[in-house]
């Protein structure tokens, strides 16, 4: 299942920087509009495994995950 986020880019200077909106902390700075976006990707799916495993170790055991849509 895909999910989409929403990447915000802009140049300054020389640099590309960029942001997920949706997940703070997952900023990223490149080259190129095109390292950006991939960098930002990688660091989305780093950030998002590190949530979804420090999640489970809070909980202990004896929990339910349960998939929800918004």
């Amino acid at each position: 299942m895909a999910h989409e986020y929403t990447a915000i880019i802009k140049q300054t200077g020389k640099w590309w920087i960029g942001w997920i909106e949706e997940v703070p902390g997952v900023n990223c700075q490149e080259a190129t509009q095109e390292e950006l976006v991939e960098s930002l990707k990688i660091t989305l799916r780093e950030a998002l495994e590190f949530n979804r495993q420090e999640a489970i170790y809070a909980a202990g055991s004896d929990f339910q995950e349960r998939r929800i849509a918004v």
